[in-house]
């Protein structure tokens, strides 16, 4: 699952319209999930959505639309559950489209263990970040719990002593891109908006 549904007012302009040299990023991070072996892809649109799906290609990706984004990421966590409704799908993997530097492996490590029970955070320098795997038994629990701009973490926090850390250090870049000296740094744009939010 990629998030991909922020406005992004601390770097100009929603999120899942950056940019890469002329390449979306969101592309970028889809061509990264299949490389690490995930079946069905789910990207959570929001912000700009109509521009998004305009100037990027999601063929072969399940397009959700989270109206509701501005309430922030817990909305675009509980539209993108809601979303996988194979009961084959026994965990999911969720990263947000603002990780230029996210890796196939870093996915691959997180996701090793797909299985209905777990909850997996990658982490960097010993602090948890993105990707994290979310068993199907935790869907529940999260979607109820998601809120605002806090996501995931009040579930995390009540289930931490279940969560296996991942070191992703050596195999990816951490970093999300809040800020237009982070944007400047991975070589980002947002392209100009031609469509409503």
């Amino acid at each position: 699952m990629i998030i991909a549904a922020g406005g992004g007012r601390r770097i100009g302009g929603p999120e899942a319209l950056l940019h890469q040299g002329e390449k979306p990023l969101v592309n970028r991070l889809i061509n990264t999930m299949t490389e690490a072996g995930c079946g069905q892809i789910v990207v959570v649109l929001g912000a700009a959505a109509d521009q998004v799906r305009q100037t990027t290609d999601l063929t072969g990706a399940t397009v959700v639309v989270n109206r509701a984004w501005g309430t922030g990421v817990g909305s675009s966590i509980r539209a993108g559950l809601a979303a996988l409704s194979d009961e084959e799908v026994e965990a999911v993997v969720v990263v947000p489209v603002d990780m230029p530097g996210l890796t196939a492996r870093a996915v691959g490590r997180v996701a090793a263990l797909p299985y209905p029970d777990v909850l997996v955070c990658a982490t960097y320098d010993g602090l948890r970040g993105y990707p994290m795997l979310f068993g199907r038994r935790h869907w529940a629990g999260i979607a109820t719990l998601a809120s605002a701009d806090v996501g995931a973490r009040p579930y995390l926090l009540a289930h931490k002593d279940q969560i296996v850390d991942i070191s992703c250090d050596s195999v990816a870049d951490g970093s999300r891109v809040d800020s237009p000296e982070l944007m400047a740094l991975y070589g980002l744009t947002v392209p100009e908006q031609r469509v409503g939010v």
